[in-house]
């Protein structure tokens, strides 16, 4: 999974999730999702991911990762909760994002951990790997889909048309 995923910018969601995406025309920062069904907000906003304080979305960039140095660099990162799917949800879609229709409102994961330093602020990130973009991405941003499931040796990919089913 992770040989797919090493170039490029990704978005990762629920099956369930995705499909709202789709009827909205976009990835918004704030879906109307309760913070229970959300990453990270049990200890309230002081824990909230950074990129949520920015009215950002998430993204990762996986770009000439290599996870046992990452992991050295970077002990406290959460992205094996992600990757290849988070467990809770027993399925990930990971989309695909065309960086260079995301204009300024794109923040690279090494300037968003500038940014993260600088604000010096306790909300959580995930370095030099996490991304961001401000404000909602339209799915006319999208380059591909997948799905990752549990008990699946082989990811499949995702038609836009018809969004993937929860199994």
């Amino acid at each position: 999974m992770l040989a797919r995923v090493s170039s490029g910018i990704w978005h990762t969601t629920r099956p369930d999730r995705f499909r709202a995406i789709l009827e909205s025309g976009a990835v918004l920062p704030e879906p109307s999702i309760p913070d229970s069904q959300r990453w990270s907000t049990n200890s309230g906003p002081a824990w909230y991911p950074y990129v949520r304080t920015l009215g950002g979305v998430s993204l990762f960039d996986f770009c000439g990762f290599e996870a046992q140095s990452y992991g050295e660099r970077c002990p406290l990162s959460t992205w094996t909760e992600f990757v290849p799917y988070r467990e809770e949800w027993k399925a990930s879609v990971w989309i695909e994002i065309e960086v260079g229709l995301l204009g300024k409102n794109f923040i690279s994961g090494k300037d968003l951990l500038d940014r993260w330093k600088t604000a010096g602020i306790g909300n959580r990130i995930m370095p030099e790997i996490e991304a961001a973009h401000i404000g909602p991405i339209p799915c006319a941003a999208f380059v591909s889909a997948f799905i990752a499931r549990q008990g699946a040796s082989q990811i499949e990919p995702v038609n836009w048309s018809a969004p993937p089913q929860t199994r």
